[in-house]
């Protein structure tokens, strides 16, 4: 049964339709005076204006005004993002897309020439990357430019003025009630397929899972200060419960889950990448194999695709190019799933983290701080996180979800080109509270470990190179603290001896800066500055009692053992030599250019196993899993994780 409409009523029937496209064209006048910067009335506070916005565009085409809000909290948390684009060029709270306006005025790169595969007994693989098809753009990305034609208000206003695009999202809600042959109603409960039709997804499948995210919403409410220091708010509706029915009309494509490993939470369809000989003994773009039967799933990467969706798509079903499990779309978080967890992708640019890990690539650029990730795409993905977390006994932890930017290279001579998205502007913090695992304090304040935790909308560190080599990117909050080698912010950045380049506030320069949820050891503090071990010294951070950058952890950390001055760190956890059997060549275990020294502390993620996964042929007969005696620890050592031998190191509690 539907819970009785709490929200005000307003006449229903013929009448109200009929004026309808009156009602558009006061609506579009009533919002010239906030449009062009009238002081707001008595009523509306300045920082109440957004939420004003939403009453005066939910009365204005009769849409219920929890629907609004619903919808726009997870396209955008209702954030403005200041008139700048998503990565799906989705504008405003609303994010109306205009796919076309936001990708012409782009001009993304990202930084790394690894070889994804990271397989020294291989030749390189180094795909070259490519454009993303604009030509024809799906109707998910051209929902700003209908918006225009449905208000009468300009494609510029909908896209800078916040009140406008909001204006814009209940006439697109209206137009879909209406094209689903729905009467209008004030009863958020009868809008459920018209907020499926807003997505813009294609298939039912992906349709129903966003707005049963949007009636999650509604049902348990919302509250926050948005970007722009708008105060929004809406009220619990824990009863409500969506009629559905109307969704059988709606003329989607049925998209089959069958084939896909995902939790029932998420959209999910299979398109598969191809196994593949082509040519020379060379296949693409995976490899089969057999876990977790034959070898834990230890990790999942957080990866970016440095591209759109439709040409992500078509290079995953390349056997010439590379490979991941797991396609995520921005605008509306819908998932494709390509190589089954059983075998490994070549994604991560280190052998020993693809034979032990799932890839995971979210629609998005690295190096524009305003081209945002949607609620939608964050809440996907959390779900499918959770689900192989729980599948897989994987810790939810930064030291097992891993950024594809804290994957170490293999070698010293790979250090320099490991890729570095998802990059400083991924909101971790957000991502583990909808992971179930906020990140939070676990000790007392003189805690020998800490857990980096700035406010990601007020933590705003100056990056550089984002467009131009040198030029400041644009200011935005970010998940990434910056390192200093004294407790002043005049003092020298820290240089990472493996990169061998001096360091820089480059947004792809990982040197000196760590990530929200990293754990380290506390190595000393000063006043409101706190210091931790870092690439084998002291690394400094300004961390303020009031507003804190970090949070005190407990959790275990290795040391070298007495009588060791210091200990080699390792970028994968392979076999000893004597562990590889007749015909199969021994792997170097060789380490990087970096040590723990005698008196140092650095935190562990666990104890791994010495492995490596044989697989250099098509014919997977010859594919076997090599398992040494040797154990490693694998630790935070920069902004990368590392691995230490056991026999190297003791291990101790703070």
């Amino acid at each position: 049964m539907r819970e009785p409409a709490t929200e005000p009523r307003r006449v229903a029937g013929p009448s109200r339709r009929a004026t309808r496209g009156a009602l558009r064209a006061l609506a579009a006048a009533a919002l010239t005076l906030p449009l062009l910067g009238a002081a707001p009335t008595p009523a509306s506070p300045g920082s109440a204006r957004l939420q004003h916005a939403f009453a005066t565009a939910a009365a204005a085409y009769d849409v219920p005004q929890s629907v609004l809000l619903g919808v726009s909290y997870l396209q955008s948390r209702w954030d403005a993002h200041a008139g700048a684009p998503s990565v799906t060029g989705g504008y405003g709270p609303m994010h109306l897309t205009d796919a076309r306006t936001a990708l012409a005025a782009s001009d993304h790169h990202s930084s790394g020439t690894e070889d994804p595969r990271g397989d020294e007994a291989r030749p390189p693989k180094r795909p070259e990357a490519r454009a993303a098809r604009t030509e024809e753009l799906p109707a998910r990305l051209t929902t700003l430019p209908r918006a225009a034609r449905l208000t009468g208000l300009s494609p510029e206003r909908l896209r800078e003025d916040p009140a406008a695009n909001v204006a814009g999202g209940a006439a697109l809600l209206a137009d879909a009630q209406r094209r689903l042959g729905e009467p209008g109603s004030d009863d958020p409960a009868d809008w459920y397929a018209a907020v499926a039709l807003f997505s813009g997804a294609d298939d039912t499948a992906s349709a129903v899972a966003y707005a049963n995210d949007v009636y999650e919403v509604i049902r348990t409410g919302e509250e926050r200060v948005t970007d722009a220091g708008q105060q929004v708010a809406l009220a619990a509706r824990p009863g409500l419960a969506p009629d559905t029915g109307a969704l059988e009309h709606a003329g989607l494509r049925t998209a089959s889950a069958a084939g896909t490993e995902c939790p029932r939470t998420v959209s999910c369809e299979w398109i598969p990448a191809p196994y593949e000989e082509f040519g020379d003994g060379d296949y693409g773009n995976h490899d089969l194999g057999d876990r977790p039967a034959s070898q834990r799933i230890r990790y999942i990467v957080v990866h970016d695709t440095e591209g759109a969706w439709e040409g992500v798509l078509d290079m995953v079903q390349d056997p010439t190019y590379v490979s991941w499990q797991y396609s995520l779309r921005s605008t509306d978080g819908h998932i494709a799933q390509h190589v089954k967890a059983k075998d490994v992708a070549w994604h991560a640019g280190n052998w020993y983290v693809n034979a032990g890990s799932i890839g995971l690539e979210h629609e998005g650029f690295l190096t524009d701080p305003d081209a945002w990730y949607t609620e939608a795409m964050y809440r996907s993905s959390a779900r499918l996180v959770k689900y192989l977390a729980e599948k897989y006994d994987i810790p939810l932890d930064r030291q097992h979800v891993l950024g594809h930017d804290t994957v170490p290279g293999t070698t010293t001579a790979t250090i320099p080109g490991m890729h570095t998205d998802p990059g400083p502007y991924w909101d971790w913090r957000h991502y583990f509270e909808l992971l179930g695992k906020p990140l939070k304090a676990t000790a007392g304040k003189r805690a020998g470990i800490v857990t980096i935790r700035p406010d990601y909308a007020a933590n705003r560190p100056v990056f550089t190179g984002c467009e131009t080599a040198g030029e400041p990117c644009a200011g935005h909050g970010s998940s990434a603290v910056r390192l200093y080698s004294d407790h002043d912010e005049d003092s020298p950045l820290i240089r990472d001896v493996g990169l061998g380049s001096a360091p820089t506030t480059g947004v792809n320069d990982l040197s000196s800066r760590v990530s929200t949820g990293q754990q380290y050891a506390v190595a000393d503090r000063w006043g409101d500055w706190t210091a931790i071990w870092y690439l084998g010294r002291k690394a400094w951070f300004e961390n303020p009692g009031k507003h804190p950058t970090a949070v005190p952890a407990k959790g275990k950390v290795v040391t070298p053992k007495e009588g060791l001055d210091s200990v080699p760190v390792y970028g994968r956890a392979y076999p000893e030599k004597a562990a590889y059997p007749e015909g199969v060549p021994a792997q170097a275990v060789s380490p990087l250019p970096y040590t723990v020294l005698k008196g140092q502390k650095y935190v562990t993620g666990g104890k791994v196993p010495g492995e490596y996964y044989y697989a250099v042929t098509f014919d997977e007969a010859s594919h076997q899993v090599v398992r040494g005696e040797d154990l490693y620890y694998e630790i935070q050592f920069g902004h990368r994780v590392g691995f230490v031998r056991a026999a190297d190191v003791r291990v101790t509690s703070s």
